[in-house]
């Protein structure tokens, strides 16, 4: 009891905040959508969307000092939309590649000369001077950044103007940035915030289907199933020239599902961000871990460890969450969502490497982390991390099976075995079948590692 009762005081003081955070956030918004309010009648090409709630949500679980993206649809009919793969240093493909999602890497988007209101966001030049024939041209990412940028410029005039804005309540000194979003600095009572706007092509698609042997067992059904927060794609810019697929919306939208169902699954969330922000982070980090990555580490967990039992306790959720981390951080290899063929974690290797012993340090021991300090971070330079634990968690990036199997129910007896109060809440709850696998599995590990001190004892 005295246990959980560390985790849960550690959690209400981030909880505490969260009121506060969320009015912040709100009064920021206000002054963003007076702005494209202004933009879109300045031209309605461009459309506002004033339902941001997924944009609430993620602001509420992680740090505010990171930026808050925020698409702006464009007004186009996507059903005259043709998708072609890019080539670099090649014009357009000749025949149309059939919609995939997700797409394999950037795409232009073609519109039929005849379609309307769209002829300066168009060119025939569409990559390295090469021409278009056929009758279509490219929606160009690029001219249509420039025009939103005007735009916004124009509208903060007029609302400055109009006084439907204070002295102080933003700043436009970045959107000189040549770069492929927006960015406007606002003030949200006595915090700054950073807003990132994102033109955005929407198109409907087939939901995406689990590859191989993935369930979607840990989801709910219903408005907030898998395939419905992945049958809409947005298309944003990728290069000057080039469109690429976004997840950012469908990674919320099951973000909000899975925190719909009873239990500490979005607790344990958002007290790893709090572990992350308060005790992980170096100052001015560039690379390495962040809150977009623990969202996908969430995600995956979800998946690994169906059952509703797994995340009853808020403990044994974090430690759910902490052994899909760990494996990530070992072998520098954390797939995405819903892509997984692509690694999140590609190039942040040296990050990486120093934050596995802390993200290690606090499985040993969390309640040398779990409370709020005006110092600096607990020192971990000390502890040597668990070499046959490690050598554990770098399997899946020999062998992907791995990420089919009962093998994180294994993992997370190893991460929490000195925890015997977790004993119960850990091993292996997902199915009959599961536990036959697990257990074969420890089988075929042990003989594998015969040096491992994790599992010479099991």
């Amino acid at each position: 009891m005295a246990s959980a009762s560390r985790w849960h005081s550690y959690l209400s003081a981030s909880l505490s905040r969260e009121g506060p955070r969320l009015q912040r956030f709100q009064q920021a918004e206000d002054v963003v959508l007076t702005l494209l309010e202004r933009v879109r009648r300045s031209d309605p090409r461009f459309l506002v969307d004033y339902c941001h709630d997924l944009e609430a949500l993620e602001f509420a679980l992680r740090d505010d000092d990171d930026a808050i993206t925020l698409e702006v649809p464009l007004r186009v009919d996507s059903n005259t939309l043709q998708v072609r793969l890019c080539r670099p240093g090649e014009g357009p493909a000749e025949n149309a590649v059939p919609w995939h999602c997700p797409l394999p890497g950037t795409c232009y988007l073609e519109v039929p000369c005849q379609v309307p209101g769209l002829k300066d966001w168009t060119s025939t030049a569409a990559w390295g001077g090469m021409e278009q024939t056929g009758g279509t041209v490219c929606l160009v990412p690029g001219k249509v950044l420039q025009h939103l940028k005007e735009l916004l410029v124009s509208a903060i005039v007029h609302c400055q103007r109009h006084f439907l804005l204070q002295p102080g309540d933003l700043s436009a000194e970045e959107l000189k940035e040549d770069a492929m979003e927006l960015t406007l600095l606002v003030r949200g009572g006595w915090k700054t915030l950073r807003f990132n706007l994102v033109p955005v092509v929407r198109r409907q698609q087939e939901p995406i289907e689990l590859c191989g042997q993935r369930s979607t067992r840990g989801f709910p059904q219903g408005p907030g199933s898998l395939r419905k927060a992945t049958q809409e794609a947005h298309l944003v810019p990728a290069s000057p020239y080039c469109w690429r697929s976004s997840t950012h919306l469908p990674i919320l939208k099951l973000l909000r599902a899975v925190g719909t169902l009873k239990s500490a699954r979005l607790d344990s969330l958002r007290l790893l961000e709090q572990v992350h922000r308060e005790e992980w982070r170096q100052e001015a980090q560039q690379a390495g871990l962040t809150f977009d990555h623990l969202k996908v580490v969430f995600l995956w967990s979800t998946e690994l460890f169906p059952s509703p039992e797994d995340w009853q306790d808020l403990e044994g959720s974090v430690y759910r969450l902490l052994v899909v981390l760990l494996c990530c951080l070992a072998s520098a290899r954390l797939p995405h969502f819903l892509r997984p063929e692509e690694n999140l974690l590609h190039g942040d290797a040296p990050q990486l490497s120093s934050l596995y012993g802390k993200v290690e340090s606090f499985a040993r021991d969390p309640h040398r982390f779990l409370h709020f300090h005006f110092g600096p971070p607990v020192r971990t330079d000390g502890l040597h991390a668990n070499p046959g634990l490690r050598a554990l968690l770098q399997l899946p990036a020999k062998n992907e099976t791995y990420w089919d199997t009962a093998y994180f129910d294994l993992l997370l007896s190893q991460v929490a075995g000195g925890h015997q109060g977790l004993v119960w809440l850990l091993w292996p709850t997902r199915s009959g079948a599961s536990k036959l696998c697990g257990w074969a599995l420890l089988g075929v590990l042990s003989l594998a590692s015969p040096g491992c001190p994790a599992l010479g004892h099991r």
